[in-house]
C-alpha cells in the first residue's frame, strides 16, 4: 500500500505577479500533519521543438537569456497563451522564431524543469517536412538561427555547449524516438 505523501494547501498568497509569471506563498499541511510554507512559481507552460531538416540537421537558436547574462543554445520553443492549444503553441513558436513550418508533428513527452519552485511543464515536439519562410518574431525578440548535424547537436551537450535543459532532454528524446524508427 502506498503511502499518502500528499500536502494540503491551508492559504494562499500571491507574492508578486507579472505579465508571464505568478510567485505565491502557501501555507500547508503536511502529511504527518506538521504545517509549512511553500514558496512557488505558477507558470503557463511552453512547448519545445526539436525541427528536422530533410539533410538531418536540427535547426538550433543562439539567444541571450537574461537572468543568467549570456548567450544560449536552444531549440526553438515559446509559451503557451491562454486557451491556446499546445500543438499550436508549437507551431505558432517554430514559425515565429525561425520562419519554419512542418507538415509533420511527432509528440515526443513533456516534461517539469523546475519540481522544486514551479509548476512549469513544457511540451516537447519533433517537426519534420520542414519548408523555409519568414520569422515573425516579436519586436522585443533577438536570435540567431542556425543548423547543426543531430551528432554535432549531442556532441555541444556533451561539451558543455548546449546546457539549457529543456533543449538536451529535448534532444535526447528525438534521438530514442529516431533510433526506434529505424
Amino acid at each position: 500500500m502506498a503511502v499518502d505523501l500528499t500536502e494540503h494547501c491551508i492559504n494562499s498568497q500571491t507574492i508578486a505577479s507579472g505579465g508571464m509569471l505568478t510567485v505565491k506563498c502557501d501555507q500547508v499541511r503536511l502529511p504527518n500533519g506538521h504545517v509549512s510554507q511553500r514558496e512557488y512559481v505558477m507558470h503557463p507552460g511552453a512547448v519545445v521543438i526539436v525541427p528536422l531538416l530533410p539533410n538531418d540537421n536540427v535547426v538550433l537558436e543562439r539567444q541571450f537569456r537574461y537572468p543568467l547574462h549570456q548567450v544560449f543554445i536552444e531549440l526553438p520553443a515559446g509559451k503557451i497563451d491562454v486557451g491556446e492549444d499546445i500543438l499550436l503553441t508549437g507551431q505558432r513558436e517554430l514559425l515565429e522564431e525561425t520562419g519554419y513550418t512542418a507538415n509533420n508533428w511527432v509528440k515526443l513527452g513533456l516534461q517539469h524543469p523546475c519540481i522544486g519552485y514551479s509548476d512549469e511543464v513544457i511540451h516537447m515536439y519533433l517537426a519534420r517536412g520542414l519548408t523555409a519562410g519568414n520569422h515573425k518574431r516579436d519586436e522585443d525578440e533577438a536570435l540567431e538561427v542556425f543548423e547543426a548535424s543531430f551528432d554535432d547537436c549531442l556532441s555541444m551537450i556533451q561539451s558543455g555547449q548546449i546546457t539549457d535543459g529543456k533543449t538536451i532532454i529535448a534532444l535526447y528524446s528525438a534521438e530514442k524516438y529516431l533510433q526506434a524508427q529505424v
